[in-house]
């Protein structure tokens, strides 16, 4: 992740200064945007100009007949619009638990699902581990995604 500057805030005017202060200083690198807040990470797929959106998958609470993934196709036309991709954060899933993990995986299955149909690319992106590009195009094609996804992953 060196070539990456994560933006990480609660609230859209520090966000937004955020990544304005990461723009100016470092040009050369890509800006990746987390939050918890599905609004705000609508807000900032509007208004700002990041490079790779990463929705967080652990932690949210299911309805009873629909996953809550923090990803609709609402976010997912705007990526598009945009040119954002979708980040997959790998320690996220490594460093969960069995139960939340398969809960994990199968919103990720639902993401991958909605990227395939608006025609969205997905990075998977880790900080403790680092994984082999073989390895991460192999989970790619088990999740669901198509082969035309995992040549860019």
């Amino acid at each position: 992740m060196e070539n990456y500057t994560t933006v990480s805030e609660e609230d859209f005017q520090k966000a937004r200064n955020a990544i304005k202060k990461a723009r100016e200083t470092a040009s050369s690198k890509k800006i990746i945007f987390s939050a918890f807040n599905d609004d705000l990470n609508r807000k900032i797929l509007e208004k700002e100009k990041i490079d790779i959106l990463l929705i967080k998958l652990g932690g949210r609470k299911d309805r009873i007949k629909q996953r809550n993934s923090g990803f609709n196709q609402v976010l997912a036309k705007l990526a598009h619009k945009k040119e954002v991709a979708i980040g997959i954060d790998l320690d996220e899933i490594l460093g969960s638990d069995k139960k939340e993990k398969t809960r994990i995986l199968a919103r990720l299955m639902q993401n991958i699902s909605i990227c395939k149909k608006n025609n969205l690319n997905m990075v998977f992106l880790n900080e403790n581990h680092t994984k082999n590009m073989y390895d991460l195009r192999a989970l790619g094609l088990v999740l669901g995604m198509p082969t035309s996804m995992t040549k860019n992953l």
